[in-house]
């Protein structure tokens, strides 16, 4: 029996939009090349099943937000409160009041934080208006100053059994900690949002050309809304994969997630500019940069040496992006 009219047409356009390109094609190569440089280095420790579990678990919580993030960056904007929202958002979550409620109570703190600080963000810059980048770098001090107030400074330690057991071995499926697959899970709902719905096309259209995209009938105001809350759900979804990783709540959580998830992004083949980008790309970068702060613990190297590795990173990515662009 002939397949229905359009299968065909609409399986080859999912194909289509599964190929790597290049830029994906180059990271997949830069994790392989980490990955020999794990295993000269370190043969004993860098591919053992344990290291690598390690690498997808750390790199779930911050490649959920990077998820968010890239949405918000294709949409023209910039999210530098990312950090300090999980921060607070897993403070809350872990208050002694939240964790009566239990398992389901504590996601659900975790998840409304999240969007109401994406909420807060959302009406600045939409309907403010305020510029992104100063309406977000008040949420990132206001949220990471609320989130000290809560805690008093103090790590809140988690005592529901039912949160602590999602982080232990006997909870992986087929050998795969929940969280990574929290992740994936986000990350094809993303894909899928962004390349096959009307929500991913106006998105990028805003982000490309926002007075064109107005004139062809798209809210734009409230579109950006719509970004910004979802990138505070990816936060709040987030501050509870990292409760679940540490088994606390406290104020340094998600420190320098924003740098993190962003130059992610960048690399991964978003561009800044807004109008462009991959989740998958996005995905690929959280794995690099996960890869090579492993590969740095290992090795014993310091922090301040991988912090000026990310930094040359970002940098040379954003040089490569405005080559292309000028080509």
């Amino acid at each position: 029996m002939p397949p229905p009219a359009g299968t065909g047409s609409g399986l080859r356009g999912l194909l289509a939009g599964s190929r790597l390109d290049g830029r994906q094609l180059s990271l997949v190569g830069v994790l392989l090349v980490l990955a020999a440089i794990g295993a000269f280095t370190k043969p004993d420790d860098f591919l053992t099943g344990d290291n690598l579990q390690l690498i997808l678990t750390q790199a779930s919580v911050v490649g959920v937000v990077t998820v968010g993030v890239t949405f918000v960056i294709i949409g023209g904007g910039i999210d530098l409160s990312v950090g300090s929202m999980v921060a607070l958002a897993s403070v809350w979550a872990t208050t002694v009041a939240t964790q009566d409620l239990g398992l389901g109570g504590m996601l659900l703190c975790s998840v409304l934080v999240g969007l109401g600080a994406g909420l807060v963000n959302g009406l600045l810059i939409a309907y403010g208006p305020m510029v992104p980048f100063i309406a977000t770098l008040a949420m990132m001090a206001s949220a990471r100053g609320l989130a000290l107030q809560i805690s008093g400074g103090e790590t809140q330690v988690v005592t529901v059994d039912a949160v602590l057991e999602l982080g232990v071995p006997e909870s992986y499926v087929l050998g795969v900690p929940p969280l990574v697959l929290i992740f994936v899970a986000v990350a094809v709902l993303g894909w899928l949002v962004l390349n096959r719905t009307t929500f991913g096309r106006r998105t990028v259209a805003t982000g490309g050309n926002p007075e064109a995209s107005r004139l062809a009938g798209i809210a734009v105001k409230r579109q950006r809304l719509l970004l910004y809350l979802l990138s505070g759900l990816c936060c709040g979804i987030a501050a509870f994969m990292l409760v679940v990783l540490t088994g606390s709540g406290q104020s340094t959580n998600g420190n320098l997630y924003e740098l993190d998830a962003i130059a992610a992004a960048i690399i991964g083949g978003t561009l800044l500019s807004g109008g462009r980008g991959s989740i998958l790309g996005s995905v690929l970068g959280v794995l690099v940069f996960t890869t090579i702060t492993n590969l740095f613990a290992l090795n014993n190297l310091q922090t301040d040496v991988q912090q000026i590795a990310k930094g040359a990173i970002i940098v040379a990515a954003v040089l490569v992006q405005k080559g292309r662009n000028s080509q």
